[in-house]
Order: C-alpha cells, then sequence, then structure tokens
C-alpha cells in the first residue's frame, strides 16, 4: 500500500471525484482545507477520512501537516495562488484544470516549479478515458497517415447555476480547454495561430458568451476547427466533443464519448478510392478521469517519469484558450503564445 499523504484545498463538488481514487490508492488523506471550514469537516466525516483535519487557512495546514504533495481543488482565480504557496513549501502539486485564471499566472506557476524542483501537474481528466485513450494511441502510430485536420463539435444545453453563469467566457474557458487539449493529445501538435468569435445565443441563461466557433492553425501543418456552445437546446454531442479526425490515408469518427469507427484507404485506383475499416489500439480502462491522473502522478512520486500534463505542457492547451479570447475581442487572427 501507498504511504503519500496529501493536503486536499477545496471541499466543492469537484472533490467528489477525487476521495474515493485516493482511498482506492492508498493515499492518506492529512487534511482538507476550505474557506468554509464547515465543508471540510463535512467531507472529511462524509468521506470517512479519519487521519484528516480541517482547516480554513492554506498557511495553517502547510504549516501543522506533513504530506509529499497537495491537489488544488479550488476555482481558477484562486489556482495560482494556491499552487505558488505548496509548491514553495516544498509539496508537488496536482489542480484541477483550467490552470490558472490568466497566462501571467500561468508563467508565474511555471517558474515558480522550476525554481523549487517540485513537479505541478494539471489534471486533463479527459486524457485519460479510455476511448480518448485508444484514439490517441491509434493515431500514433501513423495508422491514419499524415494529419492533417481535426473538426471538433460540442453542443449541450447545461444549467449550472453558480459561478460558470457570471464568468466571461464560461465556454472557452471552462469547458473548450477540456477540447483544446484533446486537440494537442490526438495529434501531437501544438497551435500556432487562432481566428475565434464568441456570441451568447438567444434564450441564453449565461451572463458571458457561452458560443464560440474557432479555428486553429497547428504545428506540423494541422489544421483544427472548433464549434461549441454550453445553451444549445436539443439533441446532445458527447461531453468529449464529436470529432472527425483526417489523414492522407484516411479518416476516424468519434461521437457521443463511445462511439468510434474508422477507414483507411486500401487501393489506388477508382473515382472513390477502396477504403477499408481501422483497427484501433487498446486501451486500460482500469482507471479513469481524476482516477487516471492521480495514478499517473503517484507514479512520479514512485519514481516513474513526469506526468504527461506536467505544466510546461499544459500551459500550451491554456495558451489556446486565452488566445482564442484575445482573438474573439480583436476581431482578428492571433498568434498563440506562451508569453
Amino acid at each position: 500500500m501507498a504511504t503519500e499523504r496529501v493536503i486536499i484545498v477545496g471541499a466543492g463538488g469537484i472533490s467528489n471525484a477525487w476521495f474515493g481514487p485516493l482511498k482506492d490508492e492508498g493515499v492518506t488523506v492529512a487534511a482538507v482545507v476550505d474557506l468554509r471550514p464547515e465543508a471540510a469537516a463535512a467531507a472529511i466525516e462524509k468521506h470517512q477520512l479519519a487521519s484528516a483535519k480541517p482547516f480554513a487557512e492554506l498557511d495553517q495546514a502547510l504549516r501543522d501537516v506533513d504530506a509529499e504533495f497537495l491537489i488544488d481543488l479550488t476555482i481558477p482565480d484562486a489556482h495560482c495562488d494556491v499552487t505558488c504557496k505548496a509548491l514553495r513549501a516544498g509539496l508537488h502539486v496536482l489542480g484541477e484544470k483550467p490552470m490558472a485564471a490568466s497566462m501571467a499566472q500561468a508563467r508565474k506557476m511555471v517558474k515558480t516549479a522550476e525554481k523549487t524542483g517540485k513537479v505541478y501537474a494539471v489534471s486533463q481528466s479527459r486524457r485519460w478515458d479510455p476511448p480518448n485513450v485508444a484514439l490517441a494511441n491509434t493515431l500514433q502510430t501513423g495508422a491514419l497517415g499524415t494529419l492533417t485536420t481535426l473538426n471538433c463539435d460540442f453542443f449541450l444545453a447545461a444549467h449550472f447555476g453558480g459561478f460558470r453563469d457570471e464568468m466571461p467566457s464560461p465556454l472557452i474557458l471552462d469547458m473548450a480547454i477540456h477540447h483544446f487539449d484533446l486537440a494537442r493529445y490526438f495529434s501531437g501538435a501544438n497551435a500556432v495561430s487562432v481566428y475565434a468569435e464568441e456570441f451568447n445565443p438567444a434564450g441564453s441563461w449565461y451572463k458571458g458568451d457561452v458560443a464560440a466557433n474557432c479555428l486553429f492553425e497547428m504545428t506540423n501543418g494541422i489544421h483544427f476547427a472548433y464549434r461549441g456552445s454550453w445553451c444549445a437546446e436539443g439533441p446532445h454531442t458527447g461531453w468529449h466533443g464529436d470529432w472527425r479526425i483526417i489523414g492522407d490515408r484516411g479518416s476516424v469518427v468519434y461521437a457521443n464519448d463511445r462511439d468510434m469507427r474508422g477507414e483507411v484507404v486500401t487501393g489506388h485506383e477508382g473515382f472513390f478510392r477502396p477504403k477499408g475499416p481501422l483497427t484501433f489500439a487498446a486501451a486500460d480502462g482500469s482507471a479513469k478521469n481524476q482516477h487516471g491522473a492521480l495514478r499517473e502522478f503517484l507514479a512520479f512520486l514512485r519514481g516513474g517519469p513526469k506526468p504527461i500534463s506536467e505544466c510546461h505542457d499544459n500551459i500550451h492547451s491554456l495558451a489556446m484558450v486565452f488566445a482564442a479570447i484575445e482573438s474573439a475581442k480583436r476581431g482578428r487572427r492571433v498568434k498563440v503564445s506562451l508569453q
């Protein structure tokens, strides 16, 4: 069994996705921190965390509790402060997405990780969903030949209530980060530039622009087109988005978070070239979503490689988010930059 000790910061709804996997992996929750001490205490009781102490202040928890790492489950505006404090206190950090509320904050977090010699990784949970892993593994074999185009549609009518209804750019900042990160995961490419528009459709219950169209140019000559809305009543896409990915030898269609099919060219004659079915790679489904991110992070703590969504990588996904927002504001194509 593992002997790692962790401090959890944030006892809101997302924490329920973490406590079970932590228990399954044998990690000791040493403290739960929340601005509402009653929420921290309730989480400890609900999940039967016998070794955990509740705290209202992170500074006190860092002083009073011994731990190897911290999991940041706070709102995006708090990520930079929480992560940097934990890194400076000598803890590795695994955090929920998005990495930060601005690129300036993200750069500060990366520099703090470098200065302290600690690792900060972001839980891009979709990277550990088995169909996504299978698709990424298949594409990495070159089964479609040279990738040229990725298309993703995301249309749901999500009535969250709470902070998402009030935040600016709720789709791009809070949800499209998943799809932008998947585009990087599937293609192995980073974004170079983007032309985007944001808007708030009639009937929207969101204050900020909750629909968007984005055209990204990626490295290796790949193009990525994204269309989405979080207030689209009617037939829904999957939460991972509905994808069409095209290479010079064939294509994959992936919808409803599970339905995946592909065809590749098998001959060189005819108006439509003959095609055959694509065989997809296998994927380990034993640790999905946040559990997968946790297991990979624990493997690192036990001597394995750095997590795939370590901050130096994940900042490229966040840069896509803020570049798309900037493009929409300026009404023109902009570079996707880490600066």
